[in-house]
């Protein structure tokens, strides 16, 4: 029985034959591993081959090169194994793993700390099942045998300085490997990996740094030509995720924006403050669906820009809404707070959505002097279904009452009552409320609940 086979090929089957060296036994057939002649030899089935392909076993001193590195754990590139014949390895084996404790007799944060991509390296097998387990920490002939600087591509040589014990004497950069006992061709060197010691204060800072004290650039003196470095770069790419970093602007001249209206366009609300000088920084805060959150940041060149800002716009109303602009900067007892409005404050509940505040107003001052409207918002700037109406004279508070309370508006019965006053101490004033909020208000809150409901029950399903 002798023929040609490549790997892969059925061989056999375990009911008659055993598997022998080159074949391998998977679900009751032998498999070929390796190219040649099939030979049978009292029931074990071999594969005979000119190019003899090496295994590698438990024990074995291996060569190879740093190809990964992980934070904890590392692979390389089997080149040879020391003491056999140089013969090809087995496709399965060419890779070994080791992990950041198995590397020296020091405490290292990170791979990187004691090996680096393209060393070559000894290491001693400790496992050769499915993957293959290498060991440098055991043996002092184990470690790093030759490196190249990452700075300059130049060769380290072993030079010791405090915890650094390779330098490059192109650029100057030291640093520390796990050196075998015979690095650079000499002995003696495992000696100078500090084994058991602690690292020094400079050591610690350098690590504390992560990947951006680990990273460096191949310099100009050994793979360049001294040209200027440039570097591709997406558009809009920056820092904070993708978007381009602002420049800080000096004190004063940033604007915080709030009251605005969902509907208020960006356009239409640059061009209220382009008027009162160039603006450098302009961000509408939107929700993920693109709606505007009610706020944003103005940025102008000049302080006096931003301040003529604050003094002609703090106040104005843009889509039915008062807007409110301040110095984004200043201290929080510094910024401005809203003036209590003095008179009778009177609640106003089942407010028709499509009314505005200047119809509410109108509609009260009818009957008093003057009427001056708060009309409640959700955090998204969308009004709520009811108001609060400051009026003057305050005498007339019980009065309006009666005559609106039940009154139509828009096709809507609105409810209108004596807001009672908020008690500092965390209660409502004489009526044991929560939270600070008087007995019109927790009203309110319940009423838009309701309405709410209400409307999750009648949106029409999406197509």
């Amino acid at each position: 029985m002798a023929s040609i086979v490549t790997p892969g090929t059925v061989v056999g089957s375990t009911e008659k034959n055993s598997p022998g060296t080159g074949t391998v036994e998977q679900n009751g057939d032998l498999i070929a591993l390796l190219t040649g002649k099939v030979v049978d030899n009292d029931g074990v089935i071999s594969i005979e081959t000119h190019n003899e392909m090496l295994r590698i076993e438990v024990g074995d001193l291996v060569i190879g090169e740093v190809v990964k590195l992980n934070e904890k754990s590392g692979e390389i590139r089997i080149l040879s194994v020391e003491g056999k014949a140089n013969r090809a390895i087995m496709a399965d084996q060419e890779y070994a793993q080791f992990h950041v404790t198995r590397i020296c007799d020091r405490f290292l944060h990170n791979t990187a700390d004691g090996l680096r991509r393209r060393d070559i390296v000894r290491a001693k097998v400790s496992e050769a099942g499915n993957v293959i387990r290498i060991d440098m920490r055991e043996d002092v002939n184990c470690g790093v045998l030759w490196a190249l600087c990452p700075s300059c591509g130049d060769t380290f040589v072993a030079e010791q300085n405090n915890d650094w014990n390779v330098a490059c004497h192109t650029c100057g950069n030291q640093s520390f490997r796990a050196l075998a006992d015979d690095f650079g061709g000499e002995a003696g060197k495992a000696s100078m990996n500090g084994s058991g010691k602690r690292w020094s204060g400079a050591a610690e800072a350098q690590f504390a740094k992560g990947s951006a004290g680990r990273a460096t650039f191949i310099a100009e003196d050994i793979r360049e030509d001294g040209r200027e470095r440039t570097y591709f770069k997406f558009q809009g790419e920056g820092g904070g995720g993708g978007r381009e970093r602002r420049q800080k602007a000096a004190p004063g001249c940033r604007l915080f924006v709030g009251g605005l209206s969902r509907d208020v366009e960006d356009d239409e609300l640059r061009s209220k403050f382009k008027e009162h000088g160039k603006i450098t920084d302009f961000a509408l805060m939107k929700d993920d669906a693109g709606n505007s959150r009610g706020f944003g940041f103005i940025t102008f060149e000049k302080k006096e820009m931003a301040d003529a800002a604050i003094a002609a716009l703090n106040g104005m109303k843009i889509k039915g809404r008062k807007i409110g602009v301040r110095d984004a900067d200043a201290p929080r007892d510094e910024k401005p707070r809203r003036k209590q409005v003095e008179g009778a404050r009177l609640y106003v509940g089942n407010l028709p959505f499509k009314a505005s505040e200047d119809d509410l107003a109108a509609l009260f001052k009818d009957h008093c002097d003057t009427a001056h409207v708060h009309w409640a918002t959700d955090n998204a700037g969308r009004k709520k279904a009811f108001a609060f109406v400051t009026i003057m004279p305050e005498s007339k508070g019980e009065e309006v009452v009666s005559k609106l309370n039940g009154h139509e508006m828009m096709g809507r019965t609105i409810k209108v009552d004596l807001s009672k006053p908020r008690d500092r101490s965390g209660g409502n004033n004489n009526r044991g409320g929560k939270g600070g909020k008087s007995a019109r208000e927790l009203r309110a809150l319940a009423e838009e609940e309701a309405d709410a409901k209400k409307k999750k029950r009648r949106r029409p399903k999406k197509d």
